[in-house]
């Protein structure tokens, strides 16, 4: 069965396990994080006590060689541009950018999470998953970023053209997992990174502060550095009530969804991934579908929720079109109406009173 450069590389892609090459900076590196053992770290590598190890190389090759999933559209822009304001002091202002990329305004803070402007979601800029719309705000008009959090390494949640770009225009702090700090220090100094573990809580001053918590997944930047920074979500306590940013994650029990709302309480947002999830059995136990997702969003009692990870870079093998198709026939299943849990494309803004 024939299978082409692009589609093979594609996968890698999604995979994590693109080769970084020699000459990048991270390649460079024999360990990102050395600290103590613990029940999530082996002295080298991090690991899920409660999850699966992700599909390797084989399992890869059977899935690409298959010739399954739905091609996507060339381009897919959105109909909407954001020009987000300076500051935003009461209520929630949420605006998708894209995939993974989320700008929060509560409090006068702006919060900026996996930010990636960059063309492709690859380490070199001629092949690899290449974006089908523009991010929704144009990196000129972001208000300026007080806080960028990095969920983990994946080349779609960690840019570090974009870090660096922002370390340049708007110095923010950097919060990630441990070992992503060493990765983004080797690319670009100047990004104010700082590295925790699951379940420190970091200060962020004006009375808002943000907990790394445990996810379902996995880390890689290369073929030899599996698992070597740790993957997390956040929670976000700010006045206008708590904000979990779920990152990537697959369902499992529920435990990482049910620990949130019994130690944090019912958050008033979840931003829960819902695409790149097929096929089932190469995906299931690193990224959620949108029934998953439903269920998490039941899991952690959220308000309300927004589906991310979808619709941008295709990574996997479902249509661009049915993680938001999907979404709502899982709510209409559960008795959900679609306002609490809604999928925005690029630049559309939701404001939560």
């Amino acid at each position: 069965m024939k299978i082409t450069r692009r589609r093979l590389f594609a996968g890698f892609a999604a995979l994590g396990a693109i080769g970084s090459g020699a000459g990048t900076a991270q390649a460079k590196l024999s360990r990102y994080y050395d600290g103590p053992l613990t029940d999530h770290f082996d002295g080298l590598r991090f690991f899920d006590p409660h999850g699966a190890p992700p599909r390797g190389f084989t399992d890869l090759l059977k899935w690409r060689l298959s010739g399954s999933g739905t091609r996507w559209p060339l381009s897919a822009p959105s109909r909407y541009i954001d020009h987000p304001p300076a500051r935003v002091f009461e209520g929630i202002r949420v605006s998708f950018v894209g995939h993974a990329s989320v700008l929060i305004q509560t409090g006068g803070v702006n919060f900026l999470f996996d930010p990636v402007w960059s063309e492709r979601a690859s380490p070199v800029t001629f092949a690899g998953p290449k974006r089908v719309n523009d991010p929704g705000i144009p990196f000129e008009r972001l208000p300026p970023i007080d806080f960028v959090l990095v969920t983990h390494c994946h080349y779609d949640h960690l840019d570090v053209v974009t870090l660096s770009e922002l370390a340049a225009t708007h110095k923010p702090r950097v919060i990630t997992p441990l070992g992503n700090d060493s990765i983004m220090h080797a690319y670009d100094p100047a990004i104010r990174a700082e590295a925790y573990d699951w379940w420190q809580r970091v200060d962020l001053g004006r009375d808002m502060k943000a907990t790394v918590v445990p996810a379902r997944h996995w880390s890689a930047r290369g073929l030899l550095d599996r698992n070597k920074a740790l993957w997390a979500g956040f929670v976000l306590e700010t006045p206008e009530g708590s904000i979990y940013v779920a990152g990537d994650s697959g369902y499992g029990d529920g435990r990482c969804f049910k620990q949130v709302r019994e130690k944090f309480g019912a958050p008033k947002l979840a931003v829960l991934p819902i695409g790149a999830y097929e096929p089932r059995w190469f995906m299931r136990e690193q990224h959620m579908n949108p029934e998953e997702a439903v269920r998490a969003y039941q899991n952690c009692g959220a308000e309300l929720a927004l589906g991310y990870h979808f619709g941008t870079f295709p990574l996997t093998d479902e249509a661009i079109d049915a993680p938001r198709a999907s979404l709502k026939i899982a709510l209409a299943a559960a008795e959900i109406e679609p306002e609490k849990f809604r999928a925005l494309d690029p630049g559309e803004v939701w404001e939560i009173a």
